[in-house]
């Protein structure tokens, strides 16, 4: 009974793809890729729009501090707490935006990513399936410390999902 159960493991297909390689060859992952780059630099331009604004306003602080005199003291003092109040607004939006922002990055990479992950999930399953295989370990996931031989199933999956 074991030289029986130890002939059927023998059979038994072992192959191994990069998962990795074949998800950023896909044109959904390239396509996926420069939208989130283009969302990624458009918050960016709004961040530097409210980093300008911090700008002016500590310019402004720092003019009223250097004109500052013993005639306009209270003036000049109470500009000087204005600013210093819209200088903190501005920060806190400042930190709300990029909170924000990268909320909308991650939903919006994972809105775009996870069909991509799936279907090439599938094309691996299918192609592990239609050849055979009992195992396919994935090299670029890292859980494979050491292997020797075994079919690369790499290339099969990439023509399964039409990439060249």
């Amino acid at each position: 009974m074991t030289a029986s159960t130890v002939a059927v493991q023998a059979q038994q297909k072992v192959g191994h793809i990069n998962a990795e390689e074949i998800f950023q060859s896909t044109p959904e992952f390239k396509a996926a890729n420069d939208q989130l780059r283009t969302l990624g630099e458009t918050k960016q331009k709004e961040l530097e729009g409210m980093q300008q604004e911090l700008v002016k306003k500590e310019e402004a602080y720092n003019e009223l501090i250097l004109n500052r005199s013993e005639a306009n003291k209270q003036e000049t003092e109470s500009k000087l707490q204005a600013l210093g109040q819209e200088f903190q607004q501005i920060q806190g939006r400042i930190q709300e935006v990029q909170r924000i922002a990268q909320e909308e990055l991650g939903k919006k990479q994972q809105e775009l990513l996870a069909p991509i992950q799936t279907k090439v999930m599938n094309a691996i399953n299918a192609v592990a399936q239609e050849k055979g295989y009992a195992y396919v370990f994935d090299l670029a996931a890292g859980s494979v410390i050491y292997f020797q031989g075994g079919d690369d199933l790499t290339a099969d999956v990439k023509t399964k999902l039409g990439i060249q």
